[in-house]
This record gives structure tokens, sequence and C-alpha cells, in this order.
């Protein structure tokens, strides 16, 4: 966005104001002129609709005069003379449906003294229509539904020969049909009213939803207005002017829909707004054509200027524009570009240096501003840490880095210029480091505050070595304590009462030695055989063997152990058994290692079993105990150095936590694998795989 606007401003500006000119022009000419054709139409909606109640009140004025004069030929007749003197109503009233078939009105009646002597009309009335008809021309009568009819009367006295005070009523129902007939001839929608209630209408939209459109009254000043309404019904607005009906209550309404007129300024606003957007198009097409010949030249600078703030500085800025201040700017430039490259050149070069440098160092590096927020992040610091440079850079370092089991800020532990300090702090997954941390402060002369460097490195495997080595040397020499102390203790007493003792207490005593000296043997096998893994001198002389012998050996070296602690050995053995590929020494190293942790996790007066599966290409031996077991998710851990099984109450016989790294090392060495299986009842099974001997399976 910034290139645009440094690159574009002249060319924008050029077609920006021709385009606001358009506008302001458009709008200048647009707003007059649609306010004066909504003027206009409105104007001719209200003059329409006053029109159309002129003639509403003459078409409803020719009308009365024709009852009037229907009234007035119906009261001279002879015939009804006659009749109302022989007093005959059925015959009175055939009369007067003949006269109201002949004559098209709607209603007939005759009333004397203000009595209803007869009548007939086209629709059921309840309500007698001389009374409605003594004052006004107009009314609403009851029709046979209780609501309410709207009648156009006419009357004429009778003549006095007849009644002094009679007349006769001739009617127009001023129905549905009516309204219509009123629209057709108006050329506008038509109703009628009763104090707000609608009696007959022409539109043919519900008349519930016409009884409860909202009438908005026009607000004017002008006398001539009032009686002008706007409402609205399913979305179409109408337009409506009402007049009185001779005080009766009765209201006649002239609507005009007003769709069209919206529909038509409508239209004019779009034809309007089209030729604006072809304007201003057009203006801003001659706007574009203009300003780049203008702009240009200074165009082709400004891409210049942006291709060398990207580090581009390799095209040379030339500009053939006859304007002599620009060649000068694209001349200037040049020379600038050119002094920019060498620069930055040596620059790289130094910056290349620095980086190689600081990538090639182990430790970590990360320097803190005066807030203690982390302003560099060195890659050795990401490798430690695990966090990206762009998600701590800024970022507080208490953030980021968190000590463990410690509620004290990380930048309060921060050790003192020359000093060292170890912290334990989480890691960007969730692991933890020991970090050894070193202090110094950088500040260069135009600082006003001077930045903390903090070197570190992880010491995490240093420090947990030094844990492990001061565990397993205590184990070591508890390992060689025990036996030796017992040792010591069997040979004082055979110096001191061999001569007295009997020939069970002679055994009794010497295998005690032959225990003590059999397991300081496999501790000092499993210490060899360790330091020769460690140091890489590890080896095994496979070769074709009987297993049967090597079990037999391996029980051999365990009985006099298995015997003390009652514990019973349970061999299975297939019934042949084939040549396995194998160092005999170190596989029975391997039994024994199993067998003598078999004896030790298990309880006395129990069942330790081997048993051998024969397979296509291999045999699995199997020592399973009915100890506590080893827990699943310790399983993979156990065969490593120095770990020792994870089994509540057994800590104190833990030992040098060597021999199953020693048995994993020589069964694999061998070709072999090793696992942990639980045994069916409880206890644990240590099984491992011997491959056979190909050549005489």
């Amino acid at each position: 966005m910034t290139r645009l606007l440094s690159t574009r401003s002249v060319r924008t500006q050029l077609v920006f104001s021709f385009i606001v000119l358009v506008f302001l022009e458009a709008i200048a000419i647009s707003v007059p002129v649609l306010w004066l054709i909504r003027s206009h139409l409105n104007h001719q909606a209200w003059a329409q609709i006053e029109q159309g109640t002129q003639a509403a009140q003459a078409i409803y004025a020719i009308e009365l005069t024709r009852l009037n004069d229907l009234a007035a030929l119906t009261a001279q007749r002879p015939t009804l003379e006659a009749l109302l003197a022989q007093n005959d109503q059925a015959v009175l009233r055939g009369y007067l449906r003949q006269l109201q078939d002949s004559s098209g009105f709607d209603l007939v009646s005759i009333c004397i003294e203000g009595q209803e002597v007869s009548s007939y009309a086209v629709v059921s009335i309840t309500q007698s229509i001389c009374s409605a008809s003594t004052s006004n021309h107009y009314a609403a009568v009851r029709g046979s539904s209780y609501s309410s009819q709207p009648w156009l009367l006419g009357n004429h006295p009778l003549p006095d020969e007849i009644s002094h005070s009679g007349y006769v009523v001739i009617g127009q129902l001023l129905d549905d049909v009516f309204a219509s007939q009123m629209r057709d001839q108006t050329g506008l929608e038509h109703s009628l009213w009763d104090d707000n209630q609608l009696l007959s209408t022409s539109l043919t939209d519900d008349r519930t939803a016409i009884s409860d459109a909202l009438h908005e009254p026009v607000e004017s000043d002008n006398l001539a207005d009032i009686g002008k309404w706007i409402f609205t019904i399913d979305g179409h607005r109408y337009y409506a002017a009402r007049i009185p009906l001779d005080g009766a209550g009765l209201e006649a309404e002239v609507i005009l829909p007003i769709g069209d007129i919206i529909a038509t300024q409508r239209r004019l606003i779009g034809f309007l707004t089209s030729g604006i957007l072809g304007a201003a198009v057009i203006a801003s097409s001659l706007g574009t054509l203009l300003a780049r010949r203008l702009s240009r030249p200074l165009i082709h600078l400004a891409d210049s200027a942006s291709e060398m703030s990207t580090g581009n500085l390799d095209h040379e800025i030339v500009v053939g524009a006859p304007i002599p201040e620009v060649v000068r700017v694209a001349q200037a430039l040049e020379h600038a570009r050119v002094d920019l490259k060498q620069i930055l050149l040596r620059l790289q070069q130094e910056k290349n240096w620095a980086d190689h440098l600081l990538a090639s160092i182990v430790e970590g590096i990360m320097t803190l501003d005066a807030t203690r927020c982390i302003s560099y992040f060195s890659s050795g610091a990401e490798r430690i840490t695990g966090w990206q440079r762009n998600k701590v850079l800024l970022r507080p370092v208490d953030d980021i880095f968190k000590l463990v089991d410690e509620d004290t800020p990380f930048s309060q532990q921060i050790p003192q210029q020359g000093q060292r300090a170890k912290l334990t702090v989480n890691l960007a997954h969730g692991q933890q480091a020991t970090l050894a941390i070193t202090r110094a402060l950088l500040a260069p002369s135009e600082a006003i505050e001077a930045s903390e460097v903090l070197v570190f490195r992880d010491i995490s495997e240093e420090e947990a070595i030094h844990r492990l080595l001061g565990h397993f040397m205590g184990s070591v020499a508890h390992e060689f304590k025990t036996p030796l102390a017992a040792l010591a203790a069997s040979v004082e007493l055979l110096l001191d009462q061999a001569p007295d003792l009997s020939p069970e207490e002679l055994s009794e005593l010497l295998i005690s030695l032959h225990l003590g000296i059999v397991g300081l043997q496999t501790l000092v096998d499993n210490l060899l055989e360790s330091a020769n893994i460690e140091a890489q001198r590890f080896h095994v002389s496979p070769r074709s063997y009987d297993l049967g012998i090597v079990i037999s050996e391996a029980v051999q070296m365990m009985e006099p152990l298995l015997r003390k602690y009652g514990q019973r050995l349970i061999i299975e053995l297939p019934a042949s058994l084939r040549p396995v590929q194998a160092d005999p020494r170190r596989t029975v190293q391997v039994l024994v290692n199993l067998l003598s942790n078999a004896s030790k996790y298990g309880p006395p007066d129990a069942d330790i079993s081997i048993s051998v599966l024969s397979h296509d290409k291999y045999v699995r031996v199997q020592v399973a105990d009915q100890g506590a077991g080893i827990p699943t998710d310790f399983r993979q851990q156990v065969f490593k150095r120095f770990v020792h099984p994870d089994i509540a109450g057994e800590h104190e016989k833990a030992g040098a936590g060597l021999g199953l790294s020693v048995v994993k090392a020589i069964v694999e060495t061998q070709g072999g694998q090793v696992g942990i299986e639980d045994r069916a009842g409880g206890g644990a099974v240590f099984w491992f795989t011997i491959p056979l001997d190909s050549e005489r399976v």
C-alpha cells in the first residue's frame, strides 16, 4: 500500500480529482432533479385524487337525483294509490317488486307517518328504512347478519289524497358492486366507511387487512389536505381522500395505488444513476490517460526506489524524460544506488560471519531490553528450549521461562554479572530442563540503558548422570557390602568353630559362602558387561549349542539360592529340543540374571518356572515368577541401566540396576528379542528368543 501511494500519487490525485468533480456535478444536478421528480409525481398523484374526489361527489349527486326522480314517479303512479287504498300487503309488495325490477333500484319502501307500510329490497334489512331516511339521504342500515349496509336514499311525498305525511323511499345499496362501478367511472379505487368501519370496497385484498391498515394523515398546513391519508397493505402503498356523505357518519374514500408512481421514481433514479456512473467511467478514463502521460517518468523513478528499498540494487536507473528536474533526480538516485550497494555488500559479509559464529555456538544466547523483554534469541536457544524465535521476540522473559515448582519469576533468579546459576524451567513442549545461566551487560556507547545478555546451556543430562552415579555407587556398595559381610561372618565362624560344627552346619555355612560368591560373581559380570557395552567393546560368539545344557548350568548355579528361600523351580521343555545359535556362557548369564530377579522379587516357598516354546526359526525361553509383577507403563524402561522395577514395597530389594540391561544387550546381539508379560494368576513372565541353528533345523 505504501508503494502504491508513493509511486502512483500524481496519477491517483488526477484521476480522483476527475471522479470527485463528476460526482459533485452529478449530485448537484441529481438531487434537485430527484426532488422535483418526486414532488411532481406526488403532486400529480394528489391531483388525481382530487379529481377522483370531485368525480365521486358528482356521481353521488347524479345518483341521488336519479333516485329522487324515481321516488317522484313512483309516488304519482295511480296504481300505487289504488293498492294503498285496498290495503292488500301481498299485492302491494308484488307491485313494489315489479317496480324494482323495471326501474333497476335496490330498494322501494312506502312510509306513512314514519311507519313502513310496505317495502321490497334486494337484500335483507332488519332495520326500518323509514326512520333512517327521514333526515339524511345516506344511511348505514343493519342487515340480516347484523352488519351495517350503506344506502343512498331518495324520497318523495305521496299525494295529499293518499296521505298528508306519507312518502316513497327509493334506495341504492352502496355495496362492493357499487364501489366497483365507482372505480370504473372515476378510475380510482373506492371504499365506504361508517365510523372507521369498512362497509364496502372495490379493492380485492383481504377486507380484514384493509380495515386494519394504519391510515397515516398527510402532514400539511394546507386546509385542502385535511382528510388525506396514506396507508399500506401487503407492502403496497396507497394515497386516499375521504368524503363525508351528508353528515350521516358515512364516508366515501377515493384510493389511488401508487405502485406505478414508485416504480416510475425508481426507473428515473436508475436512469440518473446509470448516467452518473457512465459519466464517472468516461471521466476516469480521460483522467487516467492524462495522468499516465504526466506521471510515467515519476512512476519509473518510484519503481526504482521501491526495488532499492527491497534490496534489489542491480538495475541501473535511467529515465529518458524531457523534464530536466526528473533527469536530475534520476542521476542522484543512481549515485545513491551505487554507494548503497557497496555498503550493503560489506555489511552482509560481516552479518554472515556473525550469524555463522552464533549458529555454531552450542549454548543459547538471549538478550533482554530494559523492560526484561526478549530482544534476541539465538539458534542455540531455539534448540535448547524448543521455542521459535518469532514466538518469543518482544515478549516478557517471565512469560517464556517458567520455573518448575517455584512461584518466583525467572527474572528475579537471573544471576549477577560474573556469577552462575542453575535453574529448572519448563520448555516449549511441556518438558523440563535444568539450565546453567550466566549474565553479562551489553552497553553500546549510544545506548541510554544497557541490555542484558544471558548465556545458558542445558545441563539436564549432566545433573541426571550425577544423580544416577550417586545412586549407582550406593547400590553397588550395598551389593558388595551385603555378601561380603555374610562371607566374613561365615569364614569367621568356620575359623572359630569348625571342629565343633556338625556336617549339616558345615554344609549350611558352605552353601552361604557359595551363594555370596555367586552373587558377587554375577554382580562383577554385570559390571564388566555394562562397561563393555558403554565402551562399545561388547560382543558375543554365537555357535550351535544345546539349549538344555545352558538351562542345566544356570539351574545348577541358582539351586542353592532357591533352596535357601524354599522356592521350587519348575522346568518345562519340549520333547525334542533343537540346537540354537547362541553364546553359551552369555546365555547362561541371561538365565542367571532372570532367575535371580525372579527369586529376589518373588515370595518364599513359591514356584518359579522355566519353559521353552519352539517356533519355526527360533525358540522362546520364559521365566515366570509369582511376585507383584511389572506395571505396564514401566516395561519399556525396566531394561535400561540404573532403572529398578517400580514395585511398591520392593525398593529395599533393588540392586545396581544393571542385570536387565545386560540381558537385553546379550539377547539382541545374538539376534533375539526380549520382553515382559503378565503371568496368569499374578506375577511377571520375562521372555527372550534365541535363533535356531539354521544348518541343523
